[in-house]
Protein backbone atom coordinates (compact mmCIF):
# COMPACT_ATOMS: atom_id res chain seq x y z
CA UNK A 1 0.00 0.00 0.00
CA UNK A 2 2.72 2.67 1.26
CA UNK A 3 4.45 1.88 -2.24
CA UNK A 4 1.77 2.29 -4.31
CA UNK A 5 0.72 5.70 -2.60
CA UNK A 6 4.15 6.77 -3.07
CA UNK A 7 3.57 5.93 -7.34
CA UNK A 8 0.65 7.60 -7.09
CA UNK A 9 2.53 10.60 -5.76
CA UNK A 10 5.15 10.28 -7.87
CA UNK A 11 2.90 10.44 -11.48
CA UNK A 12 1.41 13.92 -10.07
CA UNK A 13 5.05 15.36 -9.32
CA UNK A 14 5.90 14.52 -12.31
CA UNK A 15 2.36 15.10 -14.66
CA UNK A 16 2.87 18.11 -16.75
CA UNK A 17 1.47 21.45 -15.45
CA UNK A 18 -1.78 21.78 -16.45
CA UNK A 19 -2.23 18.28 -14.75
CA UNK A 20 -0.98 18.84 -11.65
CA UNK A 21 -2.56 22.45 -11.60
CA UNK A 22 -6.43 20.02 -12.51
CA UNK A 23 -5.37 17.55 -9.47
CA UNK A 24 -4.66 20.81 -7.25
CA UNK A 25 -7.95 22.21 -8.00
CA UNK A 26 -9.89 18.81 -7.28
CA UNK A 27 -7.95 18.56 -3.94
CA UNK A 28 -9.55 22.02 -3.56
CA UNK A 29 -13.47 21.03 -4.12
CA UNK A 30 -12.00 17.68 -1.92
CA UNK A 31 -11.43 19.72 0.91
CA UNK A 32 -14.33 22.02 0.62
CA UNK A 33 -16.59 19.29 0.57
CA UNK A 34 -15.91 17.00 3.18
CA UNK A 35 -15.78 20.34 5.15
CA UNK A 36 -19.11 21.17 4.33
CA UNK A 37 -20.74 17.59 4.95
CA UNK A 38 -18.99 17.76 8.35
CA UNK A 39 -20.57 21.09 9.32
CA UNK A 40 -23.70 20.23 7.60
CA UNK A 41 -24.15 16.82 9.43
CA UNK A 42 -23.48 18.61 12.47
CA UNK A 43 -26.56 21.38 11.52
CA UNK A 44 -29.20 19.01 11.01
CA UNK A 45 -28.45 16.42 13.32
CA UNK A 46 -28.84 18.73 15.71
CA UNK A 47 -32.03 20.27 14.24
CA UNK A 48 -33.22 17.08 13.44
CA UNK A 49 -32.91 16.27 17.23
CA UNK A 50 -34.03 19.25 19.06
CA UNK A 51 -37.20 19.88 16.28
CA UNK A 52 -38.29 16.65 17.71
CA UNK A 53 -37.74 17.19 21.04
CA UNK A 54 -39.42 20.44 21.21
CA UNK A 55 -42.26 19.61 18.94
CA UNK A 56 -42.89 16.49 21.59
CA UNK A 57 -42.62 18.63 24.54
CA UNK A 58 -45.15 21.44 23.02
CA UNK A 59 -47.62 18.69 22.74
CA UNK A 60 -47.43 17.61 26.03
CA UNK A 61 -47.31 21.10 28.02
CA UNK A 62 -49.81 21.93 25.38
CA UNK A 63 -48.93 25.62 26.88
CA UNK A 64 -47.54 28.66 24.71
CA UNK A 65 -45.67 30.09 27.77
CA UNK A 66 -44.18 26.91 29.10
CA UNK A 67 -43.50 25.83 25.53
CA UNK A 68 -41.52 29.63 24.64
CA UNK A 69 -39.55 29.13 27.53
CA UNK A 70 -38.60 26.04 26.33
CA UNK A 71 -37.75 27.07 22.75
CA UNK A 72 -35.26 29.62 23.86
CA UNK A 73 -33.24 26.87 24.94
CA UNK A 74 -33.07 24.78 21.87
CA UNK A 75 -31.38 26.97 19.62
CA UNK A 76 -30.19 24.62 17.08
CA UNK A 77 -34.30 23.33 16.06
CA UNK A 78 -35.88 25.37 13.16
CA UNK A 79 -39.39 24.67 14.82
CA UNK A 80 -38.74 26.10 18.08
CA UNK A 81 -37.24 29.12 16.33
CA UNK A 82 -40.51 29.67 14.08
CA UNK A 83 -42.83 29.10 17.35
CA UNK A 84 -40.57 31.53 18.85
CA UNK A 85 -41.54 34.60 15.81
CA UNK A 86 -44.88 33.09 15.79
CA UNK A 87 -45.44 33.06 19.90
CA UNK A 88 -44.08 36.88 19.74
CA UNK A 89 -46.09 37.80 16.68
CA UNK A 90 -49.42 36.79 18.76
CA UNK A 91 -48.29 38.08 21.85
CA UNK A 92 -47.93 41.47 20.03
CA UNK A 93 -51.04 41.55 18.50
CA UNK A 94 -52.44 40.39 21.68
CA UNK A 95 -51.36 43.48 23.26
CA UNK A 96 -52.31 45.77 20.85
CA UNK A 97 -55.86 44.82 20.22
CA UNK A 98 -55.98 45.04 24.32
CA UNK A 99 -54.58 48.54 24.54
CA UNK A 100 -56.25 50.16 21.35
CA UNK A 101 -59.71 50.80 22.81
CA UNK A 102 -61.41 50.50 19.55
CA UNK A 103 -65.04 49.64 19.66
CA UNK A 104 -66.53 45.89 19.33
CA UNK A 105 -67.37 44.65 16.01
CA UNK A 106 -71.66 44.02 15.59
CA UNK A 107 -71.10 40.17 16.82
CA UNK A 108 -69.78 41.54 20.10
CA UNK A 109 -66.33 40.78 20.38
CA UNK A 110 -63.42 42.00 18.41
CA UNK A 111 -63.57 39.41 15.59
CA UNK A 112 -62.39 40.95 12.70
CA UNK A 113 -58.96 41.98 14.43
CA UNK A 114 -58.62 38.57 15.74
CA UNK A 115 -59.24 37.44 12.42
CA UNK A 116 -56.59 40.03 10.90
CA UNK A 117 -54.35 38.72 14.02
CA UNK A 118 -54.41 34.83 12.07
CA UNK A 119 -53.92 35.87 9.41
CA UNK A 120 -50.60 37.78 10.39
CA UNK A 121 -49.40 34.70 12.29
CA UNK A 122 -49.80 33.20 9.27
CA UNK A 123 -47.89 35.03 7.50
CA UNK A 124 -45.06 35.21 9.98
CA UNK A 125 -44.84 31.36 10.15
CA UNK A 126 -44.66 31.62 6.26
CA UNK A 127 -41.77 33.53 6.29
CA UNK A 128 -40.13 32.18 9.20
CA UNK A 129 -40.55 28.42 7.55
CA UNK A 130 -38.81 29.83 4.19
CA UNK A 131 -35.90 31.25 6.19
CA UNK A 132 -35.05 28.33 8.44
CA UNK A 133 -35.15 26.26 4.75
CA UNK A 134 -32.72 28.96 3.20
CA UNK A 135 -31.08 28.71 6.55
CA UNK A 136 -30.90 24.70 6.20
CA UNK A 137 -29.93 24.84 2.30
CA UNK A 138 -27.03 26.69 2.33
CA UNK A 139 -23.85 25.04 1.35
CA UNK A 140 -26.01 21.96 0.35
CA UNK A 141 -25.86 23.06 -3.56
CA UNK A 142 -22.12 23.30 -3.32
CA UNK A 143 -22.37 19.90 -2.99
CA UNK A 144 -23.87 19.31 -6.02
CA UNK A 145 -21.99 21.73 -8.37
CA UNK A 146 -19.16 19.68 -7.17
CA UNK A 147 -20.32 16.14 -8.12
CA UNK A 148 -21.64 17.52 -11.65
CA UNK A 149 -18.13 19.17 -12.51
CA UNK A 150 -15.73 17.30 -10.88
CA UNK A 151 -15.21 14.38 -13.54
CA UNK A 152 -15.42 16.75 -16.46
CA UNK A 153 -12.52 18.81 -14.68
CA UNK A 154 -10.55 15.45 -14.13
CA UNK A 155 -11.40 14.67 -17.64
CA UNK A 156 -9.92 17.27 -18.88
CA UNK A 157 -6.73 16.85 -16.79
CA UNK A 158 -6.49 13.33 -18.80
CA UNK A 159 -7.49 14.53 -21.72
CA UNK A 160 -4.85 17.47 -21.59
CA UNK A 161 -2.16 14.92 -20.52
CA UNK A 162 -3.06 12.47 -23.17
CA UNK A 163 -2.59 15.01 -25.78
CA UNK A 164 0.88 16.34 -24.66
CA UNK A 165 1.76 12.53 -24.57
CA UNK A 166 1.12 12.09 -28.13
CA UNK A 167 2.83 15.66 -28.62
CA UNK A 168 6.05 14.57 -27.26
CA UNK A 169 6.28 11.41 -29.63
CA UNK A 170 5.66 12.79 -32.46
CA UNK A 171 7.69 15.57 -32.12
CA UNK A 172 10.58 14.86 -29.87
CA UNK A 173 11.30 11.48 -29.36
CA UNK A 174 10.17 10.30 -32.89
CA UNK A 175 9.00 6.67 -31.65
CA UNK A 176 5.47 5.88 -31.53
CA UNK A 177 5.84 2.99 -29.15
CA UNK A 178 3.02 1.93 -26.42
CA UNK A 179 5.80 2.40 -23.76
CA UNK A 180 7.39 5.80 -24.75
CA UNK A 181 3.47 7.18 -23.93
CA UNK A 182 2.22 4.81 -21.40
CA UNK A 183 3.83 7.15 -18.12
CA UNK A 184 2.19 10.04 -19.55
CA UNK A 185 -1.02 8.48 -20.30
CA UNK A 186 -0.92 6.69 -16.48
CA UNK A 187 -0.06 10.14 -15.45
CA UNK A 188 -3.06 11.77 -16.88
CA UNK A 189 -5.71 8.96 -15.78
CA UNK A 190 -4.65 10.12 -12.07
CA UNK A 191 -7.32 13.47 -13.11
CA UNK A 192 -9.77 11.55 -14.03
CA UNK A 193 -9.60 9.18 -10.65
CA UNK A 194 -9.21 12.24 -8.64
CA UNK A 195 -12.26 13.60 -10.27
CA UNK A 196 -14.43 10.83 -9.02
CA UNK A 197 -12.91 10.50 -5.95
CA UNK A 198 -14.37 13.60 -5.06
CA UNK A 199 -17.86 13.65 -6.91
CA UNK A 200 -18.53 10.35 -5.51
CA UNK A 201 -18.60 11.75 -1.79
CA UNK A 202 -20.54 15.00 -2.72
CA UNK A 203 -23.23 13.10 -4.49
CA UNK A 204 -23.61 11.18 -1.49
CA UNK A 205 -23.34 13.80 1.12
CA UNK A 206 -25.82 16.39 -1.40
CA UNK A 207 -28.85 13.34 -1.30
CA UNK A 208 -28.43 12.82 2.09
CA UNK A 209 -28.76 16.79 3.34
CA UNK A 210 -31.11 16.93 0.48
CA UNK A 211 -33.57 14.16 2.17
CA UNK A 212 -32.96 15.38 5.28
CA UNK A 213 -34.07 18.46 5.02
CA UNK A 214 -36.72 17.94 3.11
CA UNK A 215 -38.13 16.07 6.37
CA UNK A 216 -36.99 19.10 8.26
CA UNK A 217 -39.17 21.42 5.75
CA UNK A 218 -42.35 18.42 6.34
CA UNK A 219 -41.81 18.88 10.08
CA UNK A 220 -42.12 22.89 9.72
CA UNK A 221 -44.69 22.88 7.74
CA UNK A 222 -46.72 20.54 9.61
CA UNK A 223 -45.95 22.20 12.93
CA UNK A 224 -47.44 25.35 11.48
CA UNK A 225 -50.43 23.55 10.26
CA UNK A 226 -51.44 22.70 13.45
CA UNK A 227 -50.17 26.01 15.27
CA UNK A 228 -52.66 28.20 12.64
CA UNK A 229 -55.51 25.32 13.75
CA UNK A 230 -54.80 25.89 17.52
CA UNK A 231 -55.37 29.77 17.30
CA UNK A 232 -58.34 29.55 14.41
CA UNK A 233 -60.20 27.41 16.77
CA UNK A 234 -59.41 29.41 19.90
CA UNK A 235 -60.87 32.65 16.99
CA UNK A 236 -64.15 30.53 16.92
CA UNK A 237 -64.14 29.60 20.30
CA UNK A 238 -64.27 33.04 21.12
CA UNK A 239 -67.04 34.02 18.64
CA UNK A 240 -69.35 31.69 19.43
CA UNK A 241 -68.78 33.12 23.32
CA UNK A 242 -69.10 36.72 22.39
CA UNK A 243 -72.61 35.45 20.53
Amino acid sequence: MGSESLNVVAMVLNAGLMVQFVIFLLLAFSVATWAIIFIKYIQVRRAYNESAFFIDYFWKTRDFSNAFAKAKQLHHSPVARIFRIAYLELKKLNRVAASSGQPRDSDGGYSSRKFMGVETVRRALNRSVTMESIRLIQLVPFLATTGNISPFIGLFGTVWGIMNSFHGIAYQRGATSLAAVAPGISEALVATAAGLAVAIPAVIGYNYFTQKIRILESEMESFSSDFINIIESDYLAYREAAK
